[in-house]
């Protein structure tokens, strides 16, 4: 069922290192007017998250990003929490080039950055009070080894968010996998059947919950149709395509 089959790991992860390499809006040569504000754009509904989970990060000391892309969200949670460790990873070593970018726009210092797989992660056992990604998880070529990773790298208590996600139920998954890899198909996209990896958290040994979030900024006009439909019909949000937030805590 995962990405239908369509794509090995390895030619997943291939296919984002060349994005982030060679996209004329992303590499890091570029500033791109048009992606400082696709990435404000998202900032917006990033602190609007972020802002629901202050408790975490306020008694949190160290902070890891994973899937981290350019920085920009670490570079928002080190400006609003000043007082984290706050450490950017991203698979791509060219994405990460482009951390400086943002440092500036945010006024900020990120203490750590480094290229990594989301399941090979180079930190020791027990070492993070939080981890977190934005619109990431879904890009991740292995969930059930990344769960796995988490839970070794969460200290006792940790807690892991994989906010803005796009979820489906199993029976919807074929219907919106080929709708996001339509939209953007430069880049291999899919949707996170979120049953399934809530049972790969349950398995990894950390506690996993859902909350779903249909929020209707950063939409286009149909989407904003949907999206405010499925904030009002609360039933149907675990049955058709939806944006949602994870929570893993490490016991």
């Amino acid at each position: 069922m995962d990405n239908l089959k369509l794509k090995s790991i390895q030619e997943r992860e291939s296919a984002e290192l060349k994005f982030w390499k060679e996209n004329m809006f992303e590499k890091p040569e570029s500033d791109s007017l048009e992606n400082i504000i696709n990435k404000m754009t998202d900032c917006e509904v990033f602190l609007d998250i972020i802002k629901n989970y202050s408790e975490t990060f306020i008694r949190s000391k160290k902070v890891l990003e994973i899937g981290g892309g350019q920085g920009w969200a670490s570079c928002v949670v080190k400006s609003v929490y000043p007082q984290l460790h706050v450490t950017l990873s991203d698979i791509s070593e060219d994405a990460i080039k482009s951390r400086s970018k943002w440092e500036k726009i945010f006024k900020v210092t990120l203490d750590r950055s480094y290229a990594c797989k989301s399941y090979e992660i180079p930190e020791p056992d027990s070492s993070e009070d939080c981890i977190f990604c934005f619109a990431s998880a879904h890009h991740f070529a292995d969930l059930k080894k990344t769960m796995l990773e988490i839970c070794r790298v969460l200290k006792r208590g940790g807690v892991c968010f994989f906010f803005h996600e796009p979820t489906s139920s199993r029976f919807f998954y074929k219907y919106a996998w080929k709708r996001v890899n339509k939209k953007r198909p430069t880049v291999p996209e899919d949707v996170i059947i979120y049953k399934l990896l809530l049972h790969q958290a349950e398995t990894a040994g950390l506690k996993a919950e859902i909350f779903f979030n249909p929020t209707i900024k950063k939409r286009g006009p149909f989407e904003t149709i949907y999206y405010f439909f499925l904030s009002k019909m609360i039933f149907l949000q675990g049955k058709l395509p939806c944006t949602a937030n994870f929570v893993f805590t490490k016991p």
